[in-house]
């Protein structure tokens, strides 16, 4: 069982790109083939959305490392559309991509240990790295406290899988809490920084990163070149690319010399991409892969 952080590094230099593609379907956004209409029934609706995200994935599978479902919506569809979500992670895990599931889950003791199994995992039932979901790697609010991590981070340790945890997000209003000064003159999101990095030292393989990453925005290029220094250890999960504002200047200062220790994240950039007139193309797939290819470029 290779760990993640390895599995990672491993599938950042075998796609020569660090680009992660989230999926975040919206019904009112899909493209005219599939949308369902304003009088569409939720059944329609879920499988148009369903069928969106598996034909965004078949048309990023051989370019990118990763894909992240968020899986807020998917929720928003009830049982059915987290029915779908199940689909659309086993189909991403068949077409060789890792899959890191936004879910941003955060709680205490037993609870928190619910989380880390329904999520983190792999292989047949019954065994002991086995989860319903199947997911490699899952983001994870650490605001409850250092305790809260501890049952995700065992989790990753027993299923070879990984965390992403919120240290300085991408939204304007995340230094209302991130950016607080403690008594001992770090911010909040430094202090989780530094102990993130000490759980990931713990784990680091031999390309030097480790199992618990961390989510810094691209919209603070400062502080994500502060971070990279801060955290030599952890992979950076890197939201903000594209539509949030964020450039690819901006998300090197995530990456190392060896264009590892940072996946970047574009969302709406990439599986709307069919909605500019840049894009345009006589299939929106196309236009999905052309976008993928151009955030690479960029990147590169």
């Amino acid at each position: 069982m290779i760990p993640f952080g390895q599995r990672l590094a491993l599938a950042v230099a075998q796609k020569k790109n660090p680009v992660c593609v989230g999926i975040d379907p919206r019904a009112n956004s899909l493209p005219e083939a599939l949308n369902p209409g304003p009088n569409a029934s939720l059944e329609s609706i879920v499988q148009s959305i369903e069928n969106f995200s598996l034909q965004i994935i078949d048309a990023v599978a051989d370019l990118v490392p990763v894909i992240k479902p968020q899986c807020a919506f998917f929720e928003e569809l009830g049982p059915l559309g987290m029915l779908a979500l199940h689909k659309v992670v086993r189909h991403a895990s068949q077409r060789g991509l890792l899959v890191i599931m936004d879910a941003k889950r955060g709680d205490i003791g037993t609870t928190a240990t619910a989380y880390a199994t329904a999520f983190l995992g792999s292989g047949n039932p019954g065994t002991p790295q086995y989860s319903p979901w199947g997911a490699d790697a899952l983001t994870v609010n650490p605001y409850l406290g250092a305790d809260t991590l501890e049952p995700f981070t065992q989790r990753c340790k027993a299923s070879g899988s990984g965390l992403f945890v919120l240290v300085k997000t991408s939204n304007p209003g995340s230094s209302f809490f991130q950016d607080q000064r403690l008594e001992d003159g770090r911010t909040v999101s430094e202090k989780i920084a530094d102990h993130l990095q000490s759980l990931s030292s713990a784990t680091a393989g031999d390309l030097g990163y480790g199992d618990i990453g961390a989510v810094v925005g691209a919209t603070y290029p400062h502080e994500l070149q502060s971070m990279r220094q801060r955290m030599p250890n952890c992979w950076i999960l890197i939201p903000g690319y594209g539509a949030q504002g964020g450039s690819a200047q901006d998300v090197k200062l995530g990456l190392d010399a060896r264009g590892l220790g940072a996946i970047v994240n574009s969302s709406r950039g990439i599986i709307f991409a069919f909605q500019q007139s840049k894009y345009q193309a006589d299939r929106w797939t196309t236009s999905v892969r052309n976008a993928t290819l151009d955030m690479i470029e960029a990147l590169s």
